[in-house]
């Protein structure tokens, strides 16, 4: 147990904090100001005490000097970390060997003439600073003085400032800012909802909505041509750093629109963030590729543009190899890493690893040598097939080149992933680079092979392009998607569509996604009377917020740019929820928790 120090508290009585601790410069010198805030540290220094005050904003050094004030001095010496103190002082120039140039404020310090403690603090688990190793679960455990670290401070006033640059620009645009429900109909969108139990209609229940994708097209049914809202979206899905159950999107919405309007508004959107908060202008249009074209190239509908990495398809070369493996695949794939051969053989059995993450069964692998290729596949390969692989990949002596051969999906997702990995270890990512690019031209559908049915690969109200409409019952494999998702270094930051605003079209989409009429009506009878009243043209685009701000700050997860967020098993650490509740608020809710074995 620690041993608590006697110390008297004071009340502010009057006290009002005149400046921040990083605002005083050299021109306050000589002004009598009044700081608020907490001890970072003190340090002793015979006759005087040095304390660093720190709030939000920063660190102010105060000194408590006997020729100022005697008994402050003396006071001074039961301060501790934490403890919260109110000071009032004069600003004076630091001695020249004393200047700070890391501290806004070095230059400058504020000699105490009176102050006062207004709590104090118990020694924190772990050191309120950046540089302190602190486990993510203790963090969490006591996020409220994690928070104070100048690291997780800036992180949520940059979010703060994004907020509010968002709002702005689109405030300027004509948008309308308008709430909608938390409670709500579950709707199948893909993943599982949050449910909650009704009291007032036991056997009932609402869903957190997994966006608010609904209400927002009934807003522009409504006739709100332009709306907005910083919203809480709530998934129940398996975690990771960039997920989390409840999470935030920049929800967007407009009428009378088609794909250029809203890409050219989210542009506009993102440029203006990044100029506010980060001081950056970013290049105007960004680059486009195609669902297809990135899938061929990267492998992932997701690229990182940033490095020069690609996949070649090698299929036709090998198709006839002597590497049964290659002989019977649908698809080979190949990915040269230049210079690469310097990879040890405990690399690339950590690689095997990595691509097995992704469905992979194994790594082929071959090293470019002077006078031979090194690899266990080299013999199944005829010196033609050699000369085409060399041809199409450019092969050059130091060069490694990995191949996936089989499944399409895994082929491409493994090696996009793979592609990723080196390009890390080989620090082939440039530093301080933001590469945007739009991924169009998706697919509407996708086959769910457990289900043996089409399912969206967006959301069901994505409308399919013009053109494909007369594909859409009989090769609805072959329909394009209205839809546009944009990355940001290997990130989705915000996808969106042109939606579906006829009711033939709604139908005729369920009815290719085996939701049959009874099933329509009871899911979504409402947006279908809804689409009978003359409905306008409309589409939109969300971003994720969380993740737009965890690239803007460089942080590593969600986790560091959320105040108080749940692990990875969707806990709090901080309140321990999810918690049991008590069997009258069950009894009420007419339900009854079923023990598990």
């Amino acid at each position: 147990m620690e041993t608590q120090r006697k110390v008297i508290l004071d009340e502010l009585n009057g006290w009002k904090r005149t400046h921040h601790c990083a605002e005083l410069t050299l021109q306050n010198d000589g002004q009598e100001v009044c700081l608020m805030g907490w001890v970072q540290f003190r340090r002793d220094h015979g006759g005087l005490i040095f304390i660093d005050l720190r709030d939000r904003e920063g660190l102010t050094q105060v000194v408590f000097a006997p020729e100022v004030n005697k008994d402050a001095l003396e006071k001074a010496h039961i301060l501790r970390s934490e403890d919260v103190i109110a000071i009032k002082g004069l600003v004076r120039p630091r001695p020249k060997d004393m200047i700070n140039p890391k501290l806004k404020t070095g230059e400058i310090e504020v000699v105490v003439k009176d102050f006062k403690i207004l709590n104090n603090s118990k020694t924190p688990p772990f050191l309120i600073e950046d540089r302190a190793e602190v486990s993510e679960n203790l963090r969490l455990k006591y996020r409220y003085l994690d928070l104070r670290r100048p690291y997780m401070t800036k992180n949520i006033i940059t979010r703060s400032k994004a907020a509010q640059s968002v709002r702005s620009y689109l405030n300027e645009c004509g948008f309308l800012e308008i709430e909608t429900p938390i409670l709500t109909k579950s709707t199948p969108e893909g993943a599982r909802d949050f449910l909650v139990p009704s009291r007032l209609n036991q056997g009932s229940f609402y869903a957190l909505p997994q966006s608010p994708q609904l209400f927002k097209q009934l807003l522009m049914f409504s006739g709100f041509d332009k709306y907005y809202q910083i919203v809480k979206c709530f998934r129940d899905e398996d975690l990771r750093a960039d997920r989390q159950p409840e999470f935030t999107q920049i929800d967007i919405e407009m009428s009378f629109v088609e794909e250029e309007d809203v890409i050219q508004m989210a542009e506009g959107l993102i440029a203006k963030l990044f100029k506010d908060i980060l001081n950056i202008e970013v290049n105007l249009p960004f680059p486009r590729l195609s669902y297809a074209q990135a899938i061929e190239e990267y492998g992932l509908d997701k690229p990182d543009i940033r490095f020069d990495l690609k996949l070649k398809d090698i299929t036709h070369i090998v198709q006839n190899s002597e590497f049964r493996l290659f002989k019977q695949a649908s698809l080979v794939k190949a990915l040269k890493l230049p210079q690469g051969a310097k990879l040890s053989r405990k690399e690339i059995d950590d690689l095997t690893e990595l691509v097995k993450i992704y469905g992979a069964g194994g790594l082929a692998w071959i090293k470019i040598k002077d006078n031979e290729w090194q690899s266990p596949i080299a013999k199944f390969l005829s010196e033609e097939e050699k000369q085409g692989i060399t041809n199409a990949l450019d092969l050059k002596v130091g060069d490694i080149v990995f191949f996936q051969a089989g499944n399409p999906e895994i082929v491409n997702t493994a090696l996009g992933y793979l592609r990723i990995k080196l390009a890390e270890m080989f620090n082939l990512i440039p530093k301080d680079t933001y590469a945007f690019t739009w991924v169009v031209d998706f697919p509407l559908l996708e086959w769910d092979e457990e289900e043996k049915r089409w399912v969206a690969r967006h959301h069901p109200f994505t409308a399919p392009k013009p053109e494909h409409l007369a594909l859409l019952e009989k090769e609805p494999e072959k329909v394009l998607a209205r839809a546009y998702d944009l990355v940001l270094n290997g990130h989705e930051i915000g996808g969106g569509s042109i939606r579906i605003h006829t009711q033939d079209l709604q139908n005729k989409m369920f009815k290719v996604l085996g939701i049959d009429s009874q099933e329509a009506e009871e899911k979504f009878g409402f947006l279908l009377e809804a689409l009978k009243y003359g409905t306008p043209p409309h589409g939109g685009i969300a971003f994720g917020f969380d993740r737009i701000i965890m690239l803007m700050t460089k942080a590593k997860s969600i986790r560091d740019v959320i105040a108080f967020p749940k692990t990875q098993k969707a806990t709090c650490l901080l309140t321990e929820a999810p918690s049991k509740v008590s069997s009258r608020q069950l009894r009420e809710l007419g339900l009854k928790v079923k023990e598990k074995k």
